[in-house]
């Protein structure tokens, strides 16, 4: 019988194979080398993290986090009712003004008269005139409702009107 092994019909040399196989084996043994030390880094923070920890406090961690998350969600819903209340305040209260002072009668030295205009957000409010002279001081007042007014205004009423509704 003579040399017909099957390593000699192929048309090349064995030793290439057997030198391809020793590289896939070292690629693998490489691999192997590298997946150990990632699990081993992985066991290690999986034990700091469960360390002094069973399954049932690790159920009650979650269950304390839930119960904290229902409180805050409770707390954020009232404090956006106490806001909703405070923002109805804000507009029913007066935010707009317009102050005028002037010389009601000439002669008389000095402004001491003036005129307070007061509107809420809805531009509704009243206008506060206070006169004075050398009899005394009088106040009268006109109401505002959305800007406007049923009671004829003085110049000077009129200007704190405007500078409270922002044209001047």
């Amino acid at each position: 019988m003579g040399n017909s092994s099957i390593l000699n019909m192929l048309g090349f040399d064995p030793a290439y194979i057997i030198a391809g196989l020793a590289c896939l084996t070292l690629i693998s043994f490489i691999t192997t080398i590298i997946c150990i030390l990632q699990y081993k880094r992985l066991y290690r923070r999986y034990d700091l993290f469960m360390r002094g920890k069973d399954a049932e406090t690790l159920e009650d961690t979650i269950l304390d986090l839930m119960d904290e998350a229902v409180y805050l969600r409770d707390e954020d819903n009232e404090s956006k009712d106490m806001i909703h209340a405070m923002e109805k305040q804000v507009k029913a209260g007066y935010q707009k003004t317009g102050i005028v002072r002037y010389n009601a009668f000439k002669g008389m030295g000095g402004n001491l008269s003036f005129v307070i205009a007061l509107l809420d957000d809805h531009n509704s409010g009243l206008i506060l005139n206070s006169v004075h002279s050398r009899e005394g001081c009088y106040l009268y007042m006109k109401d505002v409702v959305e800007g406007k007014t049923e009671i004829l205004l003085g110049n000077e009423e009129k200007e704190a009107l405007e500078k409270a509704l922002g044209y001047h």
